[in-house]
């Protein structure tokens, strides 16, 4: 079972008690850290192992080659480039696989992640060809 969410005192108590997995979604990597945080906690005081859960995130993506590339893809899909580099993955592939590290830190160990525009065939290669053969 999947659980997720940024409330503070039940949605971890909910995943403590039930989840496989505790996702954080749409959350800057300080939020995340706080949030899988409060989560370990819970698990702690219900007597389990933090560590038998799966910590992940659900992020919207934005890549491009260069600055002119990230901002053209942002307004496609009516967002601005900085919101998305505080609170998604957001940038050029180097920008974006540094990003995924910082969540990782936190304990993140699975991102979903969340194409907006479905017709940006070139975007889903470029995130194959440049970030996700860097990850591992």
């Amino acid at each position: 079972m999947l659980i997720g969410g940024h409330g503070a005192i039940r949605t971890p108590r909910l995943a403590a008690r039930f989840a496989d997995e505790f996702n954080m979604p749409f959350a800057s990597v300080e939020d995340t850290a706080r949030q899988f945080g409060r989560v370990r906690a819970a698990a702690q005081e219900a007597g389990r192992d933090p560590g038998d859960l799966v910590y992940s995130n659900a992020l919207v993506v934005c890549v491009g080659k260069d600055d002119q590339e990230v901002a053209r893809r942002a307004a496609a899909i009516g967002r601005e480039v900085a919101e998305l580099k505080a609170n998604g993955l957001a940038g050029s592939p180097a920008e974006v696989v540094d990003k995924i590290g910082r969540y990782a830190e936190t304990g993140s160990r699975r991102l979903y992640l969340q194409v907006l525009d479905l017709h940006d065939l070139d975007h889903l290669e470029l995130i194959s060809a440049q970030v996700q053969s860097q990850l591992r």
